[in-house]
């Protein structure tokens, strides 16, 4: 009888994460060689987009056998922020790559004539990277979302938008197409304008996870999830006060650190037996997450030392 081996959670993102580069080096080599062959600026974007795209996928492994890695004396929560660093690091080289796409695009727009051979390899390859991309966000989201990885997430949003930005350019190569069987040379302009659509595209999506992916490495925690935590705790039965509320995200985990209220007539046991439901509480809230809870008793009242 086979034994079926279960893989770790570190295995299964690691495994993704291989899968997104594989994935990247097929188009990235696919798409340079085609864009090179029918000059289209479009498909040339897209290559370098592919070859970021690259970088981005084997940075990501990196970061998820790093963060995979248990906490120490050196990092007591672990090293789940090497993902967010991984974000971050992302979000840099897809900016760098629009500035280069604008560039270009506008050099080809009023400066330089430039000749796109639109035909069956150049739309074939855009096709195939639109079915690519669509198959591969949607495993690394999966495993993004069942893992709590904002590495992987980055990806996966990273990927999506590429399918956009593939379109755009497919539409660039078909208004080319167009614009030799119409005798409109004006419609050749389409496929630099496609480029400065794909940085569009590319820039917005940037902004997006550079914004998160900072706000994650300065611990800012939205105000609603904080107040959520504060309701949730406050319904536990015997917390009388919430004082204090802090949480971090790492990774994808959760550390809350929280100071409650409870009846000074309570003994330690009772006063403890509340800590802990309350650390249930907040772990339904964050599954995954590590919880911290210290009881203090009622303002001017001292807690009982014995049982009742």
């Amino acid at each position: 009888m086979a034994v079926t081996t279960r893989r770790s959670p570190a295995d299964e993102k690691y495994r993704a994460a291989l899968t997104s580069v594989s994935a990247a080096v097929v188009l990235t080599a696919t798409k340079m060689v085609v864009g090179l062959a029918t000059g289209s600026l479009g498909i040339l974007s897209e290559a370098a987009h592919s070859t970021l795209d690259l970088v981005a996928a084997l940075v990501t492994v990196f970061a998820v056998k790093v963060a995979a890695r248990p906490a120490d004396e050196n990092h007591p929560y672990g090293h789940g922020k090497v993902e967010n660093l991984s974000a971050l690091f992302e979000t840099i080289l897809l900016l760098a790559t629009c500035a280069w796409i604008i560039k270009e695009a506008v050099v080809r727009l009023f400066f330089l004539q430039v000749q796109v051979e639109a035909n069956i390899w150049s739309f074939g390859v855009i096709v195939l990277s639109i079915l690519v991309d669509f198959g591969r966000s949607r495993a690394l989201m999966a495993a993004a979302r069942k893992h709590q990885s904002q590495a992987l997430e980055a990806d996966a949003l990273h990927f999506s938008t590429d399918v956009w930005s593939s379109a755009v350019v497919l539409l660039g190569l078909g208004l080319v197409f167009l614009a030799r069987r119409l005798q409109m040379p004006w419609l050749v302009k389409a496929d630099a304008l496609a480029a400065l659509a794909v940085a569009g595209i590319v820039i917005w999506v940037s902004l997006r996870l550079g914004r998160r992916t900072i706000a994650d490495l300065l611990d800012t925690i939205p105000n609603e999830l904080t107040d959520q935590a504060r309701a949730r705790v406050l319904e536990v039965p015997g917390v009388e006060a919430v004082c204090r509320i802090r949480m971090r995200r790492i990774g994808g985990a959760w550390f809350s650190d929280v100071v409650i209220q409870v009846d000074a007539s309570l003994t330690l046991d009772q006063a403890h037996d509340v800590a802990d439901a309350v650390e249930r509480c907040l772990e339904e809230l964050m599954p995954g997450g590590d919880v911290m809870v210290h009881s203090e008793p009622s303002p001017g009242k001292e807690m009982n030392s014995g049982a009742e």
